[in-house]
């Protein structure tokens, strides 16, 4: 496939791109800029985009993407969890402040990831027709990973998402969601930047005390 191919498909798709993948679209890119920015609307943003993404992959999607329905299923209970956690405050200090993780936290976040994987794998295999197995399984459970970590302020959890978003890439154009596929480029450049931004804001906290 020619360049000239991929952008007439590109074009073509994002035309004819449903309401519900434009504004869950929106909505995520909103919630990644706020997370970003470190700032808690991070949370009502993504819940809007992950329970619109959610019905996308499952009732849209040809086969569907199981794994990634429910990865979205997963962000909503994780997003309420880390909403309520980011809201925490103690002597007027935020309860959970940007950190690495320590040793254990880390251990925990890769055994989660690993655990993740190889029940999504299975999952897929065994239950459903998926197509893409090791691309789905992998997008959720780093995103499993990921999430978890971002309810708890670490750092750690910009690095899962860009691997997340590394292999969510390719796997949204190879099911023609295109804008989906423009969104997680996107993400990538965001999370780089998150982290970016978030080793420089514990840089300067680190400092002050």
């Amino acid at each position: 496939m020619t360049l000239m191919e991929v952008w007439r498909e590109f074009y073509e798709n994002v035309i004819q791109t449903k309401w519900q993948e434009w504004t869950s679209t929106v909505m995520q890119l909103a919630s990644v800029w706020y997370a970003k920015k470190n700032n808690v609307l991070v949370y009502p943003t993504g819940i809007i985009g992950v329970l619109l993404a959610s019905y996308i992959y499952y009732f849209i999607a040809d086969p569907p993407l199981y794994a990634d329905s429910i990865l979205n299923i997963y962000y909503f209970f994780m997003s309420l969890y880390g909403w309520y956690n980011w809201m925490q405050k103690k002597n007027a200090e935020e309860l959970y402040p940007i950190s690495w993780c320590n040793k254990s936290e880390l251990i925990n976040g890769i055994i989660l990831f690993l655990i993740s994987w190889l029940v999504i794998y299975y999952m897929l295999a065994k239950l459903t027709d998926s197509n893409t197995l090791i691309l789905d399984s992998l997008v959720s459970s780093s995103a499993v990973t990921s999430m978890w970590w971002m309810t708890k302020r670490k750092m750690e959890n910009w690095i899962a998402w860009i691997f997340s978003n590394i292999i969510a890439i390719p796997l949204n154009f190879y099911k023609g969601f295109m804008l989906f596929t423009l969104m997680y480029v996107l993400f990538l450049l965001l999370a780089v930047s998150g982290l970016l931004e978030w080793k420089t804001k514990l840089t300067t906290e680190s400092k002050k005390v």
